[in-house]
């Protein structure tokens, strides 16, 4: 496998670098992406394995387990009312008892957990290195009008008791890695709140997924990649030592502002029915939240400020081909500066 281009200054380490996968189907499924299949694909893109994200197949990864080096956890958008039992926030949002019932497979917060720790086991079971698990809850409505019905507060600490009782009696064999979105919980723009997460957080091997793109799209004034490298710039800074627990990057990019400001101008009449109204918000975040690569050269200051053990190239690709050219513009920005 083809190793890459970055060392870490205080290790000496080789960082691994991984693309994001939904599998264990596509791992099987040679033909879809090239002669040698997936392994050969990645020696094309120049990268070591992936971080996977299971796709609900029934799948065996038996024979992959030497490139699956992480694994990114399932995640629910909105379960905060879930989680504390509000049914009348549940009902107001989902239209009904048995939508929400049938949303979460379960009426009572132990059906998340089952949900999550299945998932867990999965990962487990593949000797991985890191699992990545979203801190973030946002509901339909609020992903339009972005007028928040639950603070940073709120969401981490719901999510440090969920991630306790999840871990709980768990060795310490894969990294936990909580990752920050651009909606209330943990975005990495408040050192306070990263510090509240993590401190809430009872287990050893705990750190930071920091994803570039996620938190470029918490400063809607970001007008280029430029821009957007020197606003993550100015959140590390800010984070000072707490920088040290980022172990990797989801390295991507949106630059979406204007977008954003437009559309909450502009609001839409969403559908009754809760599924649909699902439908139209989850093709409005894709507008927002792209996953396009850096084509900047400034992003290799970034990285090489970061030094993580894992950079995960988290390019959106319609194809297999769409996403090795993508992941391989994204690479000579990394290295258009040695």
């Amino acid at each position: 496998m083809v190793r890459n281009f970055f060392y870490q200054p205080n290790e000496g380490n080789l960082m691994i670098q991984l693309m994001n996968m939904v599998a264990p189907a596509a791992l099987n499924n040679h033909g879809d992406w090239s002669q040698g299949g997936v392994r050969e694909f990645l020696r094309n893109c120049s990268c070591d394995g992936i971080e996977m994200i299971y796709d609900g197949s029934e799948d065996s990864c038996s024979n992959q387990k030497d490139i699956i080096f992480g694994y990114h956890l399932m995640f629910y958008a909105d379960w905060i009312d879930f989680w504390r039992k509000d049914t009348a926030a549940l009902n107001r949002k989902f239209g009904s008892d048995v939508t929400w019932r049938d949303f979460y497979l379960g009426s009572e917060r132990e059906a998340l957990i089952r949900q999550f720790q299945e998932d867990l086991l999965r990962a487990a079971s593949l000797n991985v290195k890191y699992v990545v698990f979203h801190v973030s809850d946002v509901s339909v409505e609020e992903g339009f009008t972005y007028r928040w019905e639950h603070t940073d507060e709120e969401v981490i600490d719901a999510a440090a008791e969920f991630i306790n009782l999840l871990l709980d009696g768990q060795s310490d064999t894969f990294e936990f890695l909580v990752e920050n979105l651009h909606w209330p919980g943990f975005t990495f723009t408040r050192p306070e709140m990263t510090e509240r997460l993590l401190s809430q957080i009872n287990y050893k091997k705990k750190g930071i997924m920091l994803d570039t793109g996620h938190l470029m799209c918490t400063n809607l004034e970001i007008k280029d990649q430029a821009d957007g490298c020197r606003y993550i710039h100015r959140m590390m800074d800010e984070h000072g030592a707490l920088c040290k627990y980022i172990r990797g990057v989801h390295l991507h990019q949106s630059v979406t502002g204007a977008y954003v400001k437009q559309s909450l101008k502009n609001q839409p009449v969403l559908k009754e029915n809760f599924y649909e109204r699902f439908a139209q918000c989850y093709e409005h975040i894709g507008k927002i939240d792209t996953h396009q690569p850096f084509d900047n050269a400034e992003v290799y200051r970034l990285i090489e400020r970061i030094a993580p053990e894992y950079l995960v190239h988290e390019i959106a690709a319609k194809t297999p081909e769409e996403k090795k050219n993508l992941i391989k513009l994204q690479q000579r920005a990394l290295k258009c500066l040695r």
